[in-house]
């Protein structure tokens, strides 16, 4: 063991020296580090290492044998007897025990049938019965099922046996992991202008070309792991190895996937290993009879906001089921990385609930952090991009915990990405409390910079949670009831569309060109899809009328809706050519507060906004850094993109050697009032 005063991470002094203030906790990394290792020793030792240890699937829930036998194991370390029941024995209580094994394991093999074809047919129902000690039966699903169906008006589903005899072979590679992450957040169901729960299939014949048209490079693919309460979102997970069936088959999603890599996008599963459903016959909770399986015992055990359980992250067999988890979802499906949900409850003991994060570093150690978790993300993260290089990883944290995104080498927790998640809160702030006279540059600019040094952030404008239901998306901020009478371009625009469009584009260019190394959009907010988001449910007498996205509107070319599209598609293929998100943070030369103008470069391009919502400046100065000429690459006032018109595009920008805001260079342009601009050097070479 190292001396205290010594620190056992490899890399520690990189994080240090980049932020000297971390210094004084410098034991807490150390600790934390520790224990990180103490953990791969022990896997190494009791299991041979976390590739065989991940790959317990393999092993758990049921298991074809090449002799066409069926092997049966689980854990449910409180049970008394399990049985196997299903369509392959009559539903027979007991004709199938399975024997007892040491640390609370239970195992049963079924022989082949006569015709040697396995015991239990594709697509056929399945029980395990639990015996308590206390006397009771109880009748599970497996926590390792990989398919469970929900029969007409059933509440509970079902585990279905999933074992075809030609299951979908991926024909694509896995693309490279992008450089510039621009990402279109997705929910299979409501992909659709259909007031029903759409498909896999539709999602890769209907969606999947929009999204690849539209310039994302990478899909977050929400509610896959299955969730009995469709109104949770995906984020009650009852049953952890099963692709949700209510949009179609395991096979449909693989192709999905498929696809998506055959059009150079990679894409990320929406995982809940944050908490679980409490749902009982066909959740997890309460699998053995005991309140404490894989999860605490109460009231640690159990999330008072969430009215849902919370995993034992100290315990072998939690860790197993999880990090098997993820590695089912790479291997089985090949999605390309995860963004992790509810990070922040994960990290704290107090799981975030009535806590505000004020930058205070001593709120990101001590006794209210969640070490047994934190070191399970460390786990994951370790794993994943140990075996996957090109994995991704995004974590949802509100709290801004240091090091959450450097290397685990280093002492951090080995995110790729965090989410920005300040910066849609602000622009509701700004819409919701201010007049247009009053927004202030020097505010929103930092709200928007505001970030780590060295840790990378995903930026957006809103996500999934601004379009919910009690909630209102950026465009119904801006134009709310006049989207049902006022988009069609065949009518005059009134001020309120005509503000509306205008500053829709200028928030998401802004959010995109400087609030972090990632972009992320929710489906549907792209060309501002005019009502928010309502599951059915019983307050709405089960309706699925805005459980859906309409893209049918984009392909009526008289409505507005099509031209905030083509700015989104235009936006994301222009930071493809020149690549802002993956360059170092951008240098901000102005922001005007009377003039209500903000401008900046990154990766050498030039934005420029005014924001002034009737003042146009014919001669306005702006410094630069590379000298040269320079052209307009993309313009939110383009009559394509429901703007006006003003700006000549075949004008050449030429700088002069006056420095000017810091910059050495400077050049005199015409911004329109609320408009954005983004100018790129025609002497220069983007290639990157």
């Amino acid at each position: 063991m190292a001396d205290s005063e010594d620190v056992a991470v490899p890399e520690f002094n990189n994080l240090l020296q980049m932020d000297p203030y971390l210094k004084p906790y410098q034991n807490d990394f150390k600790r934390r580090y520790e224990l990180f290792e103490q953990r791969l020793v022990l896997l190494e030792e009791a299991e041979g290492g976390f590739d065989q240890f991940t790959r317990s699937y393999w092993t758990f829930g049921v298991q074809r044998q090449p002799d066409n036998s069926l092997f049966f194991k689980e854990w449910a370390p409180a049970a008394e007897a399990l049985f196997l029941t299903g369509d392959f024995n009559g539903w027979n209580n007991f004709s199938h025990p399975y024997i007892k094994k040491d640390f609370g394991k239970w195992e049963l093999i079924l022989p082949s049938k006569k015709d040697k074809s396995p015991a239990v047919d594709h697509n056929s129902k399945l029980k395990v019965v639990i015996h308590t000690k206390a006397g009771e039966r109880l009748y599970r699903i497996s926590p390792w099922a990989k398919y469970v169906t929900q029969y007409e008006k059933s509440v509970v589903y079902d585990w279905v046996h999933w074992d075809p005899l030609q299951p979908y072979q991926h024909i694509h590679p896995r693309p490279k992991k992008p450089r510039s992450l621009r990402i279109y957040e997705s929910h299979v169901g409501i992909a659709s202008p259909e007031g029903n729960i759409a498909t896999y299939t539709n999602f890769t014949n209907n969606v999947l070309p929009r999204i690849k048209e539209l310039g994302y490079n990478c899909i977050q693919l929400m509610a896959i792991m299955e969730h009995a309460y469709y109104a949770s979102f995906g984020y009650q997970v009852t049953s952890f190895f099963a692709a949700s069936s209510r949009y179609g088959t395991p096979d449909e999603l693989k192709q999905l996937i498929d696809v998506a890599h055959s059009l150079g996008i990679v894409v990320l599963l929406d995982v809940v290993h944050s908490h679980a459903s409490k749902n009982t016959e066909d959740g997890l909770n309460h699998f053995d009879g005991s309140d404490s399986c894989f999860f605490h015992a109460p009231p640690r055990g159990d999330h008072s906001l969430w009215d849902s359980r919370l995993f034992n992250y100290a315990s072998w067999e939690v860790l197993r089921f999880l990090l098997s988890n993820l590695r089912w979802w790479m291997e089985e499906y090949r999605f390309d990385g995860f963004r992790f949900d509810g990070v922040t409850s994960m990290l704290y003991h107090h799981h975030g609930i009535g806590t505000g994060f004020s930058g205070d570093y001593s709120e990101y150690f001590g006794l209210q952090v969640d070490e047994d978790s934190l070191v399970y993300l460390m786990l994951a993260n370790h794993i994943l991009h140990t075996l996957y290089p090109d994995c991704i990883t995004i974590a949802e944290d509100v709290s801004g915990m240091p090091a959450l995104c450097r290397t685990v080498a280093e002492g951090g927790l080995g995110f790729d990405y965090r989410l920005a998640m300040a910066i849609p809160d602000k622009w509701i702030q700004i819409l919701k409390e201010y007049m247009d006279e009053d927004w202030n540059m020097g505010n929103v600019v930092y709200t928007l910079t505001n970030r780590r040094y060295g840790e990378k952030c995903i930026a957006y404008a809103e996500s999934h949670d601004q379009a919910l239901v009690g909630d209102k998306t950026l465009a119904f901020w801006l134009m709310d009831k006049e989207m049902y009478t006022n988009m069609s371009s065949l009518s005059p625009m009134t001020p309120v569309i005509d503000r509306g469009l205008q500053l829709h584009k200028m928030i998401r260019l802004l959010t995109h060109g400087l609030g972090g190394e990632g972009y992320l959009n929710f489906m549907g907010n792209e060309f501002g899809h005019p009502e928010w988001l309502d599951f059915p449910r019983e307050g709405n007498s089960e309706s699925y009328h805005y459980a859906r996205r309409q893209y049918n509107l984009v392909d009526m070319g008289h409505l507005r809706y099509c031209q905030l599209y083509a700015f989104d598609r235009d936006m994301n293929h222009t930071e493809d050519k020149y690549g802002w998100l993956s360059a170092p943070q951008a240098f901000v030369s102005a922001q005007h507060e009377g003039d209500k103008v903000i401008v900046f470069e990154r990766a050498n391009v030039l934005f420029i906004f005014n924001f002034h919502p009737t003042k146009s400046y014919q001669h306005y100065k702006v410094a630069v850094g590379a000298p040269g000429k320079y052209t307009i690459k993309l313009d939110s006032d383009e009559i394509q993109y429901g703007g006006h018109g003003r700006l000549e595009h075949n004008i050449e920008f030429f700088t002069e050697a006056q420095p000017f805001n810091g910059r050495p260079n400077s050049m005199m342009v015409y911004i329109p009032c609320r408009t954005a601009i983004v100018l790129a050097n025609e002497e220069i070479d983007y290639c990157y």
